[in-house]
């Protein structure tokens, strides 16, 4: 996966990670929330961005499984990379984990993990739901 390097606008992100948390831009400005991290609301263009805790949970909008591995800290293939959509209203990119299988629309919740073992970074990753 190659070295994470966080810059000034990532940094709060990569905090909220290390501390087992997903934290998203708010734009105090138009009251969205916003990802990836930026300098400027892309809805309004407003600089007054804070960040806020998301609960981590939200819907899978589409997912593919993928046969080989991109990288070697990838893990071992397969598995599932999807789209999630956060329910903040904004949509990331994140592998799933636990080997359940995954459908369009399932709910998913956060699991800060390592996928290349103790030595990699530590990566926002999100888990099938259980049904109720």
């Amino acid at each position: 996966m190659g070295d994470l390097v966080p810059d000034a606008e990532t940094q709060p992100f990569w905090d909220g990670i290390s501390a087992g948390e997903l934290r998203l831009q708010h734009c105090e400005d138009c009251d969205r929330a916003v990802f990836y991290p930026r300098a400027l609301c892309p809805h309004c263009f407003g600089e007054r961005l804070d960040w806020v805790t998301s609960p981590g949970t939200g819907t899978v909008y589409s997912y593919t499984v993928a046969h080989r591995a991109f990288s070697p800290s990838a893990g071992d293939p397969p598995y599932t990379v999807a789209l999630i959509d956060l329910d903040e209203g904004v949509r990331m990119m994140s592998r799933i984990v636990g080997g359940a299988p995954v459908r369009i629309g399932d709910r998913v919740e956060l699991e800060i993990t390592r996928l290349g073992g103790e030595e990699s970074p530590a990566l926002p990753c999100f888990r099938v739901k259980e049904s109720a």
